[in-house]
């Protein structure tokens, strides 16, 4: 099952609505500056105004790319009286222009002028909603930090409200090996396909060459930023969350990598506000896996209905609903989670040291090939992407284990380790992670966290390592719900590297830890009331109608190259090819990615992930190849990307970026 399709067999279909639907396939929206955007709406049959308008604003391509999932949804929104929009971002899909980055300022100005454009229509009773989970649940946040008057609530899924520190380019102050290359190639490769000339007219050629030409890998200007700037605080609502004025519904999932957003927004957004947080993947909870799927389209229905309607006399009190996983033996891959619901606002939470009885002084291990059986950093649900079992890892890191003296701990929140160290170099990250031992040996993941050391003081401002002088350092671990129980331990680890997830340092660092005067604090839940979410059982609209040419598969590998003591993990994901009939548009992706490492030195890192994009329809046929590399030495990054199209089966276009970029604390 390939991340842009749909698993019919998740989704229960309703048939009855209480309003008929028209879809408009293709609509110009004109920005003030003249540039166009291309928009699909799906429209409630009335005569009188809509319900309200409620936007999705994406790069991935309306007509293919996500037309499965934007028409069980947004089909659903129409049904139940919604103008439901979804807009091609500038320089993706049908629209004009060229796509600089991500979330640049230009994107939220476009997003205030399509708000506009909406507020215009006859058919607008003047309410917006934005409604979107990764990029659109980005958007979302940051269009309403900009007010715009219409804007009544957002519905932010899968986000994050700190493009620095917690995000897919940097994590802690490291640089993600295992994500920057990757999403960076990932968006090189989609933002080269063309636009349909059904759509966007007969210079769709001529437009596809430019796009092509302009659009710059992302890559570059992500690894130029290593710190927290201008460019990063740009789009973070965490600057000041003060700038949300409306009410926001936010979810994500045990299993995503943007989960410790939602404790964060619900902490500090001072607006009407509610939480949901399952053990899902990276994608909407109505489909997600693991299970429990619960009523998504439901649940926001409901919302749309209380705050788009303008009345200053709703009564609504805040929610935070979040799944206690049980324990589970290690899998690469879960259809379901047992556990319970309860309401985290109403229930009282605790802390408990794990490391208080100890007093040793431990020096960690240091093998770079450590974190290979991590999992991916941001899973969707596809085979492979979970931890597997960490004896490997745990047995590469510095581990010790601790009884928890037949007592039942119920973790929910952040745990942080605050770590009493010292290193014998200038440079340095580390890693900590928190392990189920289950009583026949197996070892689950619980969560983990990642600092770079040198942003032990501030992320913006790194400096050098003290050497040899003990500091204290605080590394916050992913926000996690799960059930240890009685009769389990818990194994602590710690080691200075964490391949691929951060890109080592420039240098071998010998840390000790002096555990006696550091602490590893876990949040507690002692007793809780179990509660149901209101919509238990999914449904959906009617899907489109599909022909699958290829399914889609997925492989992940690990091996030790014994003549070279290299390790290599081999990430290959198919997403398969379909053709949706009503539109008769072929599409389907490749993408191989790989990540290797000799041991004992981290200036042989690698990362290397290629692409290859099918696009056609009655009037197309064409396909895009994208190379991507990254390496290093000890003062630089080394950046490496070419395209290459093909129109009708003939190469028409062919470029390549280079990039050196020196390394700055990373």
């Amino acid at each position: 099952m390939g991340v842009f399709d749909v698993d019919y067999n998740k989704i229960t279909e309703r048939t009855q609505f209480p309003y008929e639907i028209e879809v408009i396939h293709h609509t110009w929206i004109t920005m003030s500056e003249g540039t166009r955007l291309s928009a699909k709406i799906w429209k409630p049959k009335t005569d009188d105004k809509t319900k309200g308008a409620v936007l999705e604003y994406l790069p991935y391509r309306k007509d293919e790319f996500t037309a499965l999932r934007d028409e069980i949804r947004h089909k659903y929104f129409a049904g139940f009286g919604y103008t439901a929009i979804r807009v091609d971002i500038r320089g993706t899909g049908d629209s004009e222009g060229i796509i600089e980055d991500e979330y640049p300022l230009q994107e939220q100005d476009d997003a205030i002028d399509i708000i506009n454009w909406i507020t215009s229509q006859q058919w607008s009773n003047g309410s917006v909603a934005m409604i979107g989970k990764s990029w659109g649940g980005f958007n979302g946040l940051q269009v309403a930090a900009r007010q715009p008057e219409a804007l009544k609530t957002i519905i932010s899924l899968c986000s994050t409200d700190d493009r620095y520190a917690d995000d897919v380019h940097y994590k802690g102050g490291t640089l993600m090996a295992s994500d920057m290359l990757w999403w960076a190639s990932t968006m090189f490769a989609y933002n080269a396909r063309p636009a349909f000339p059904k759509y966007f007219g007969d210079k769709w050629y001529e437009n596809w060459l430019e796009r092509l030409e302009q659009t710059p890998p992302f890559v570059e200007e992500w690894v130029s930023h290593q710190t927290r700037d201008d460019y990063w605080k740009h789009g973070s609502i965490n600057e000041d969350y003060s700038d949300i004025k409306i009410p926001v519904l936010t979810m994500s999932g045990w299993a995503d990598g943007y989960t410790n957003a939602v404790f964060r927004l619900m902490e500090n957004l001072n607006v009407p506000k509610k939480g949901i947080i399952g053990p899902w993947a990276h994608e909407f909870p109505d489909v997600a896996i693991p299970g429990p799927q619960f009523g998504y389209l439901q649940e926001v229905v409901s919302w749309l209905d209380k705050w788009m309607q303008q009345d200053s006399t709703i009564d609504h009190q805040d929610e935070f609903l979040v799944y206690l996983q049980d324990s589970v033996e290690p899998k690469t891959s879960y259809d379901y989670r047992e556990g319970k619901w309860f309401d985290l606002l109403k229930e009282e939470t605790t802390k408990k040291d794990l490391l208080s009885s100890m007093t040793r002084v431990i020096s960690l291990k240091n093998n770079q090939q450590h974190g290979l059986y991590s999992g991916v950093f941001c899973p969707f649900g596809q085979e492979g992407d979970l931890p597997d079992d960490q004896t490997i890892d745990n047995a590469l890191a510095s581990s010790f284990m601790l009884d928890t003296f037949g007592e039942t701990l119920n973790i929910i929140g952040q745990p942080v380790a605050k770590l009493h160290l010292k290193s014998d170099s200038k440079f340095g990250n580390i890693h900590v992670r928190i392990t189920d031992v289950h009583p026949d040996g197996h070892k689950t993941l619980v969560t983990m966290g990642q600092l770079n050391l040198n942003h032990y003081k501030s992320h913006e401002t790194p400096e050098d390592l003290p050497v040899n002088e003990f500091i204290n350092v605080e590394v916050p671990l992913d926000v996690i719900g799960y059930q240890i129980p009685a009769g389990h331990t818990i194994e602590i680890s710690i080691a200075p590297a964490y391949w691929p997830q951060i890109w080592p340092s420039r240098e071998v660092a010998n840390i000790v830890v002096d555990l006696e005067y550091s602490h590893l604090e876990l949040p507690l839940v002692d007793n809780f009331e179990e509660v149901q979410l209101n919509y238990q059982l999914s449904e959906t609209a009617q899907p489109l109608e599909k022909i699958i040419h290829r399914e889609g598969s997925r492989t992940r590998d690990i091996t030790k190259r014994l003549t070279t003591n290299e390790w290599v993990l081999r990430d290959y994901s198919d997403e398969g090819l379909r053709t949706l009939k009503e539109s008769n548009i072929t599409y389907g992706t490749e993408n191989l990615n790989l990540y290797t490492i000799t041991e004992g030195d981290p200036l042989t890192a690698k990362v290397q992930c290629d692409w290859k994009v099918i696009v056609k329809d009655d009037d197309i046929d064409t396909e895009v190849e994208t190379y991507s590399t990254m390496t290093c030495d000890v003062d630089y990054y080394y950046l490496y990307n070419k395209l290459v199209a093909y129109n009708d089966g003939v190469q028409c276009f062919t470029k390549t970026w280079n990039k050196k970029i020196k390394r700055n604390y990373t």
